[in-house]
């Protein structure tokens, strides 16, 4: 069982003992969905311009970001058809989310469909697909990626790079890549080095988001670049560091240790500037780039 946690904004959330991390800022949890996720990835403008938006939600978790992904495109067009794909490894998670009517913030339409998916794992409406596949995402991504998915919109929203490499890794997030649409938009809090860097290496291109309840940015990434706001000077000397190198994890089925471990040994043998002399000439507070 988690406990509940009441952040700023009047949202709740858990607690990961496995991770040792809350699955969102204190700042708000609702409002991180919002502003890390749906705003990033243009699902305003995405309901003005289309009838039908696919949505791939990678970390489901209490289901805050696919809640506030419906209710956002559904406030703009109620009859857009969404297909929604969320991962998520742990059915306690949203299961518990849902008995605790932790969404209540939301719509009771997104509410009601939200909770036969838990139930379910699959629902369907006139205007909505859902699925929720529990399990390992880098085995279940490759089951989008061979039946040939692509998304409209990614929420990439794994715990923290240090905690959960196993789900940053340039091999994981390559897969990640080929699930999105030329045109679609990838959004994740994340601002790490390592995982800028993953992502370029899938092909697409970065900047950053404004960040919510962290000095950090986050960092929202597309193939076209369209509208992708550039990185600043900081940002750019970031990624020429150590802390660049991405971590690895070639057949998608190492421990967070072993990948850990594999990132280290890149690292010890890298000719880069140091994280640290980036940093000190920067000024940067080491829990911003985490």
């Amino acid at each position: 069982m988690f406990k509940p946690e009441l952040t700023a904004d009047g949202s709740f959330t858990f607690f990961s003992e496995e991770f040792q991390e809350l699955f969102h800022s204190h700042q708000g949890a609702k409002k991180e969905a919002e502003q890390k996720f749906s705003q990033p990835c243009h699902l305003v403008q995405q309901a003005q311009q289309n009838s039908r938006i696919q949505i791939l939600d990678i970390c489901y978790g209490l289901g805050y970001n696919s809640a506030a992904a419906l209710e956002t495109i559904w406030s703009v067009n109620p009859h857009c058809q969404i297909e929604l794909i969320a991962l998520e490894i742990n059915a306690d998670v949203p299961t518990q989310a849902i008995a605790e009517n932790l969404l209540y913030l939301w719509d009771n339409h997104v509410i009601d469909c939200l909770t036969k998916l838990i139930d379910q794992y699959h629902y369907q409406t006139e205007n909505l697909t859902a699925t929720l596949l529990i399990g390992d995402a880098r085995t279940t991504i490759q089951s989008l990626d061979s039946r040939g998915f692509l998304a409209d919109a990614i929420f990439l929203d794994p715990f923290s790079p240090p905690k959960c490499p196993q789900l940053w890794t340039a091999e994981f997030l390559n897969l990640v890549g080929r699930c999105l649409k030329p045109k679609g938009r990838l959004a994740t809090y994340s601002c790490a080095a390592s995982v800028r860097t993953a992502l370029q290496l899938a092909g697409l291109n970065i900047g950053p988001t404004p960040g919510v309840g962290r000095r950090s940015p986050g960092t929202v990434a597309s193939f076209d670049g369209h509208k992708i706001p550039p990185l600043s000077q900081q940002e750019q000397e970031h990624l020429k560091t150590r802390s660049a190198i991405p971590y690895r994890d070639p057949l998608l089925q190492d421990s967070a240790t072993e990948i850990r471990e594999r990132r280290l040994k890149e690292q010890d043998c890298s000719f880069l500037e140091s994280s640290s002399q980036w940093k000190k000439r920067w000024l940067v507070d080491n829990n911003s780039v985490k």
